[in-house]
């Protein structure tokens, strides 16, 4: 249900700032292949409310722009940021995705409203095909894989590909450490519950 909003807000907030730190984030445990991991992110909005029950999923809804489409090289584009799109919403349980279209001007032409879990099919009926979701689940549940054998004790590394290289590095960068991701506060809430024999 909408709050009441006087009118006299809504009439003089172009003078207001914008506050780009009030966001959702949407945390979830999860697992592709044999990896199980926890990942958050940020989310742009609540298609309805928040359930009150935290056991519920919560409807998120993702707001995307895309130049229009007018021919098949925009619509190669197209696929590319869908495959971006349904990634992002797919791993952080993101089930709905809204695309603006814009024209050359920047100007709001239309909507589509996209199901997360629909996009691959989506692709593969109306697009060019040019990539495949089981595809890129498997790749990645065997890169997570590699990368899980790769790294080995502890310490900081680092991941990277250069571009236009088919290869993936991994670089120890510091023999110790947490490399400044995880907090003081965290680390110490952590080795206590641990002492404690809680599973964390």
């Amino acid at each position: 249900m909408w709050h009441h909003t006087p009118r006299e807000y809504i009439d003089n907030r172009e003078g207001l700032v914008v506050n780009n730190h009030a966001q959702y984030c949407s945390v979830v445990r999860t697992g592709i292949g044999k990896a199980k991991m926890v990942i958050g992110g940020e989310v742009d909005a609540v298609w309805d409310c928040k359930p009150e029950n935290k056991d519920e999923p919560i409807n998120w809804v993702e707001l995307k722009t895309s130049a229009g489409i007018e021919n098949d090289r925009d619509m190669l584009k197209y696929e590319r940021k869908l495959l971006k799109f349904w990634i992002q919403s797919f791993l952080l349980g993101v089930p709905k995705i809204i695309v603006g279209f814009r024209n050359r001007d920047g100007i709001l032409q239309s909507l589509e409203e996209l199901e997360t879990k629909s996009i691959p099919g989506l692709v593969k009926r109306r697009g060019k095909g040019t990539w495949d979701g089981n595809v890129c689940i498997n790749f990645t549940a065997s890169f997570l894989d590699w990368l899980k054998r790769t790294v080995t004790g502890d310490g900081v590394w680092k991941i990277r590909r250069r571009e236009r290289s088919p290869m993936i590095e991994v670089l120890k960068q510091e023999e110790a450490g947490y490399g400044d991701i995880l907090s003081q506060e965290f680390l110490a809430w952590r080795t206590q519950h641990a002492s404690n024999g809680d599973q964390v």
